[in-house]
């Protein structure tokens, strides 16, 4: 068991990083630091009456949608300086469209591989840069919003150069339990060499996993392409970016299977996509680059 004195010493050299971990909610938070956003104002929403007159009655009658939401995952989605309010794309883009469709989105906290469990039960929805993929579509719908493919960062000093996949072998790589970089992760472990190991180092969220990498625990982080870029800014020049971004896939707003409620918040996320509020929504994170033009339902590439 790690004693306080050595807790304090990990935990100031994490600090001296700017990643999250260390049960602080500062500018060096758990959520993924304070809000480093774009010098842009955001238009906001307004109500679509025509689109919330196909709220599903059950819907309408509760007045409210309950968002699972991993706030771990800055720019996407992390916790304010308050350590209570959950901030980024995902929270203002689930705002607006409560306000298009006239039904409050409730965004609650949830470990990721929890919002995969409940929704449908705890939660109505997830909404929590969740890929969407054929395999999940077996079980829920998606409505698109975004695109994103997985990149790797390392010490910008001495860190490996990690290109592809086969790079990984022989290193520890940093993911969080139930991603897309896990499962990518493990199945590359199976393909490596005899004495070149892959050791996959899999945490609860993702501030464990940046502070894994920070502590030398492991060599690589391997997240969401906007999520890596994030933390090397976040990382005042001791992280990198190596390798490009691999297999962009789009993000989705998760709901039960033939939900009634996914058609009409497609309905109000183009609405957004095709005004001016999605654009700056996207900007204000500095994540445009992963905009989509169509929002679609069930829009798994793979």
């Amino acid at each position: 068991m790690r004693t306080p004195k050595l807790r304090a010493a990990v935990c100031a050299a994490v600090l001296a990083l700017g990643v999250a971990g260390c049960g602080t909610n500062n500018e060096e938070s758990e959520g993924g630091g304070a809000a480093t956003t774009n010098a842009t104002s955001v238009p906001t929403a307004t109500l679509d009456q025509a689109i919330a007159d196909k709220v599903p009655a059950d819907v309408k009658s509760k007045g409210s949608v309950t968002v699972g939401v991993d706030p771990t995952y800055a720019p996407n989605e992390f916790l304010d300086e308050d350590g209570k309010t959950i901030i980024g794309m995902d929270a203002d883009l689930a705002k607006a469209i409560g306000t298009v469709t006239g039904v409050d989105f409730k965004l609650e906290t949830s470990s990721f591989d929890g919002i995969l469990l409940s929704v449908g039960k705890k939660f109505d929805v997830g909404m929590s840069s969740i890929t969407d993929s054929k395999e999940r579509e077996a079980k829920f719908d998606f409505v698109t919003y975004f695109t994103a493919g997985s990149s790797f960062f390392v010490a910008a000093q001495d860190g490996p150069e990690i290109t592809g996949l086969d790079d990984l072998c022989g290193h520890t790589v940093a993911v969080q339990k139930g991603t897309t970089q896990q499962a990518m992760a493990e199945d590359q472990a199976k393909k490596c060499p005899a004495g070149k190991k892959l050791d996959v180092a899999v945490s609860p969220d993702q501030a464990s996993a940046n502070t894994a990498l920070a502590s030398g625990r492991a060599d690589v982080g391997f997240a969401d392409s906007p999520v890596a870029a994030y933390q090397v800014k976040q990382g005042n020049g001791r992280f990198k970016l190596t390798g490009e971004p691999l297999d962009s896939a789009p993000y989705g707003i998760m709901f039960p299977k033939d939900s009634k409620l996914a058609p009409v918040v497609q309905e109000a996320v183009q609405k957004l996509i095709d005004s001016d509020v999605y654009p700056a929504i996207l900007k204000k994170w500095g994540v445009e680059s992963g905009a989509i033009d169509r929002a679609e339902l069930n829009g798994a590439t793979s």
